[in-house]
């Protein structure tokens, strides 16, 4: 169990430290967005900004994890997850279909974590091309940042072994809803023998599209003395147990809306919600264990039991009548996170979060 004292010292790092310096480089990201010539790509640069906001406070709680290097931490961060949320809105809500535009698009995703390599033209197969540089400026932010840290090289491989999975989800389940599923089924399940526990080939994609992992990895990399080991241990901690988790738990409380919308959900291929239920404690134990591990593990466990309150906090919960199953993941992944269940619903009702 991690010690209720520094728990609390990370929470008030993230707080009173993190979210406002998210705030900041947001804004810094809003400004440059509306400055976009084309309308399209304006509107989907801004609504991303707007509306998956708590994605970059989320993964700030990494930036308050080192002691040094905190301001590159959450610079790369922020402007890597902005540049998930802004593509993912290019490949959603923008009426395109053309999985080579997701492809080229997703260069930015790989470039960002790649410094002092080559740029390429992400918007040259989209329909929309004038951004006034908010993607190129990005891209050259999270490199900026990662320049900096003393570990990147030595993680920079499993950070892009995680980005390449990411950046293949993304382009493949956007395609046309008659094609997606047998695509990525047909790339999925020959990987599922590299995992050392049965899982499903949806949980295993669920895996792939969390950024967790990566910002795990860009946080040990503020360590000078980090070693290769360290590094895979933390990389079979994250993929697919914690960034499994991760993601489940988006789609488990996406899974109305995203019926409604004709969205692909992993968690609609379970059974019911009680084999959901069981699947979501599993990848919760596995999580646990593997966090429990690693160095530093009271920081990683924060991070597991952090996951379902401040996903199952959510009001879609509640209308979704899921409350048996949110209660028995918080029951299993016990008081801490019970209680920032409570504190992550003020923080909603209240509109930090």
């Amino acid at each position: 169990m991690p010690k209720a004292p520094e728990n609390l010292i990370l929470l008030g790092r993230l707080l009173f430290q993190a979210f406002p310096a998210v705030n900041r480089e947001l804004m810094r990201w809003r400004h440059l967005a509306a400055s976009s010539p084309e309308p399209e790509l304006k509107q989907q640069a801004l609504a991303s900004l707007t509306f998956k906001k708590f994605h970059c406070q989320g993964g700030s709680v990494y930036a308050t994890w080192p002691p040094r290097y905190r301001q590159q931490i959450l610079q790369a961060i922020v402007a890597l997850q902005t540049i998930s949320d802004y593509l993912d809105n290019l490949c959603d809500r923008a009426g395109v279909l053309d999985e080579k535009a997701f492809r080229q698009l997703h260069l930015a995703f790989t470039d960002a974590l790649r410094p002092g390599r080559a740029e390429h033209d992400y918007y040259a197969s989209y329909p929309y091309r004038q951004d006034g540089g908010y993607l190129q400026a990005l891209v050259r932010a999270c490199r900026q940042a990662l320049m900096v840290l003393p570990g990147y090289k030595i993680v920079q491989e499993e950070i892009l072994y995680l980005a390449v999975l990411y950046c293949r989800l993304q382009a493949t389940k956007h395609i046309d809803i008659t094609r997606r599923q047998e695509r990525l089924q047909s790339w999925l399940e020959p990987l599922l023998g590299q995992i050392p526990a049965p899982i499903y080939w949806w949980e295993l994609a669920a895996a792939t599209g969390s950024t967790l992992g990566i910002f795990a990895l860009i946080a040990v990399a503020a360590r000078e003395e980090l070693t290769a080991p360290e590094v895979t241990r933390l990389k079979k901690a994250y993929f697919p147990w914690i960034g499994g988790l991760h993601i489940l738990l988006d789609y488990f409380i996406d899974q109305q809306e995203d019926r409604e919308g004709g969205d692909l959900n992993f968690c609609a291929f379970y059974c019911d919600e009680e084999e959901a239920a069981r699947r979501l404690q599993f990848f919760l134990e596995q999580s646990l264990e593997k966090a429990q591990d690693l160095p530093d593990p009271a920081f990683h466990l924060m991070v597991v039991r952090g996951l379902p309150a401040l996903y199952l906090s959510d009001a879609k919960v509640a209308g979704q009548k899921q409350a048996s199953t949110r209660e028995a993941v918080l029951r299993a992944a016990g008081s801490f996170s019970q209680n920032l269940y409570l504190l992550c619903k003020t923080l909603r009702r209240v509109g930090v979060i």
